[in-house]
Parts: C-alpha cells; structure tokens; sequence
C-alpha cells in the first residue's frame, strides 16, 4: 500500500503541475512495470478520486494546517489520506498508518510521520465539522474552479448544479453494439449469458450495471461491441448517412464515431486525424471491428489543401477541439488545468476549422459539428455567428429526447456532455 501511495502522490504533483493525467498514469506504469493489475486500479482510483475532489480536499486540508507543510508531497499525501478517509472503504487505522509510514520514506525522518499522524487523527476527530464547513464554499461543495462554477451559474441558472454534480460521479461504462453483425436484444442475452447486467438506454447503447474489463465482455476480439459513451453514440445517426455517400470524419481518431458511421451504411469513409500516433489507434479499431474499406489520411482540418483531392463530400463530421468540459467525469484533471483564457483559444480554432471544412461539402450535403464541450462559447455562440456569416448555411433539427435546447446535451449519470449543430449546405 505505502508503494500505491508514493506512485499516487507522485502522479498527483505531476498533473497539478500541468501534466495530463492520462499521460502520467501512462508513464507511471511504463516506469513500474512490475505493478500487479490491484496496485494500477488503486494507484488510478486513488488519482482520479483526488482530482475529482481536489478544492474539497485542499479546503480541508488547509483547515488543518497552522502553516504550510515544508515538503509539497506531504501535501499530497494528506490529499490522498482525506480522500480515502471521506470516500473509500478503508478501515480508518489503516489508512493513517500508511501515510505515516509514507511520509517518513518522503522526507526521510521521523518528525513528518508524527505530523501526519496527528494531523489526519485531528481530522478524524472533527471530521463532521470540517465537511460541515466546506459545504460553506462553493468551490470545496461542488470541488470546481470558481470560474467554472460561475459560467454555468449564468449559461444554464436552472441546471448548473445538477451539472457540476455529474462531472463528479464515476462514468458509467457503455457499449455500442455493432447491429452489422448481432442485434442489441441477442448481444445482451449473451452478456446475461456470462452475469453481466445491462440496461438498453437507445439506439445501440447498452449501459453496464457493473464496469467489466473489455476482455470479458463477450465477442469483443470479433469486432461484436465497442466501448462508447451513450451521447457520443448520437453523432452518427444524426449525420443521417446512406448507402455510398462519400463521408468525411475530420477529427477521426480514436475512431469511435467513425466506426459507428461505417454501422449505419455501407459509406465511401476517409478518415483523418493529425497525430499519426492516434492514427495507430483508430485503425486497430477499424481492424477488430472488421472494416477495411476507408481512406485513412494524416493532415489537419484546418489545412484542406494540403490532402484534400477537390472532390465534394456529402457528409463531414467535424468533431472539433475543445475544452472537454462535458467529460470531466472521466478526465477530472480537465477541471484544474483548464484557464478562463482557455476558451477563446479553443473557440479561435473552431471557428477556423468550421469554415475550412465547409467548402469540402456539397451542395444539399450535411455537416455535424460536435464537442464534449457544455460552455455556449464552443457551441451554440459560434455555430449561431457561422450561420448568420454564410447565407448558403441552415441548421436543421438535432432531436433526441437527452438534447435539451440549442442541441446541447448536459452530463448526468446515463451519459456525458455533448453538443451537436447539423448544418445543410442550401
């Protein structure tokens, strides 16, 4: 455990240095290839549940603290120790032990042991005080950024705390059938099959009662599932393609809204991303779920002229860069390391590569844009000033009964946040 704990700590300090979290867990285990399957899930657990909570946690901290602690990873450490202390299962003795035998092999000396002990023992003393007194600040209640929890006070007053409350929740785990090769009745009898519960939410999207590990679910390797949140499943019925459209996916990689295009019809598909590493990625996924027929192709949106051969596509789905922020639940790292300033920057690029890709679609064609964005700035804010700059432009209904006005889709416990705009070239 005390091993768990140094990993955890140290991967905590990378990502509150500006590190992102995937890439650090990445080269925590390349570094540590002996850890067992156990110790990656509780280092992982113990990570994500830190970020997630962290502005609660910091806040009580601080409340403990007469001064601050003379070693950052000391700090950390108590994050991690408030966290287990609040939200797992640990029994409390352990949990105290542990970070007091940490603490001694952080700093090299008994004194940071005995500080640790007695602080997490005062917190277990007070503790229904202190959380008490964080539901006081809105930034320890809700564990955002007071930025974040202001712009979704003024973009959504009716439904910002509901959202905020989402983006802490664990993600569910949702599976896209693959209706090409088994219908969604027969592959969940198949998952009662092998005792794993499951509940039809819409279209293809099964949602698991219970995460499992892929190599359990049933005709993975054969190209039967994927792994795909239920929201993100929106984007290929609502580009409403057809037998033999040529079909752009601008943003492809890792190839989840792709693949699922490729479902629906039988489509002339190129696919396009501008890290050739992400590339890697998407076609193992064209490969497991059998679908050899595309064009894969390493250039950026915001350059057509670079790849693009000049012929018209009748569909583009242009799932643009964004802040993430309707993702949180699964990346909690987004919410400390994203700045107001941000989203200008993402919305700068958005609004250039939206305009790159429209002279790519015929006339009549459609165009999806979409983010896991749930700020107005990347979504009904820009595609409303692209419309009212190109007259050949007209956005057409996206209905579903999760998407609420202006085609935003907000997080909650059956799915994450998205936003769809479905554009027609007049």
């Amino acid at each position: 455990m005390i091993k768990t704990q140094l990993l955890t700590v140290n991967a905590i300090g990378n990502v509150l240095a500006g590190a992102n979290l995937t890439g650090v867990l990445r080269e925590t285990w390349r570094k540590n290839t002996m850890l067992s399957s156990q110790q990656r899930g509780a280092i992982q657990d113990l990570t994500y549940g830190v970020l997630r909570y962290y502005s609660q946690l910091d806040t009580l901290l601080q409340s403990l603290l007469h001064k601050p602690l003379p070693d950052r990873r000391l700090h950390y450490l108590l994050l991690v120790s408030l966290y287990q202390l609040n939200y797992s299962k640990a029994p409390v003795h352990a949990i105290v032990n542990h970070a007091a035998s940490s603490a001694r092999m952080l700093a090299g000396n008994r004194g940071a042991s005995g500080l640790v002990n007695a602080i997490l023992r005062n917190f277990i003393r007070q503790q229904e005080m202190l959380l008490a007194q964080t539901k006081q600040d809105e930034t320890a209640r809700y564990a955002y950024p007071q930025w974040w929890i202001d712009k979704l006070r003024q973009q959504y007053p009716q439904h910002y705390a509901g959202i905020l409350l989402a983006g802490n929740q664990h993600p569910p785990m949702t599976l896209r059938v693959n209706q090409k090769q088994i219908t969604v009745s027969d592959y969940q009898a198949r998952l009662q099959a092998c005792a794993i519960d499951s509940e039809w939410l819409w279209g293809s999207a099964l949602r698991l009662t219970r995460p499992v590990a892929v190599e359990q679910l049933p005709g993975f390797a054969e190209g039967l599932v994927s792994v795909q949140d239920a929201g993100a499943q929106l984007a290929a019925p609502l580009l409403d393609v057809g037998a033999g459209m040529r079909v752009l996916d601008a943003c492809a990689a890792p190839g989840g809204k792709s693949t699922h295009l490729m479902e629906l019809a039988d489509i002339k598909l190129t696919v396009m991303d501008k890290h050739a590493e992400r590339l890697t990625m998407l076609q193992e996924n064209f490969t497991r779920l059998k679908m050899p027929d595309y064009q894969l192709i390493c250039g950026s949106a915001l350059e057509p002229s670079q790849w693009w051969d000049g012929q018209l596509f009748d569909r583009i789905l242009a799932d643009v860069p964004c802040s993430a922020s309707g993702v949180v639940n699964r990346h909690p790292d987004i919410k400390w390391l994203r700045r107001p300033g941000d989203i200008e920057t993402f919305t700068q690029t958005q609004r250039i590569m939206l305009r790159k890709l429209w002279p790519l679609l015929c006339r009549g064609g459609k165009l999806l844009y979409a983010t896991c964005s749930i700020f107005s700035e990347e979504n009904n804010l820009l595609v409303t000033e692209f419309l009212s700059d190109h007259e050949d432009a007209r956005a057409l209904p996206c209905t579903h009964e999760t998407i609420i006005h202006h085609g935003q889709l907000l997080p909650s416990t059956r799915h994450d946040g998205f936003f769809y705009a479905l554009l027609q070239k007049n």
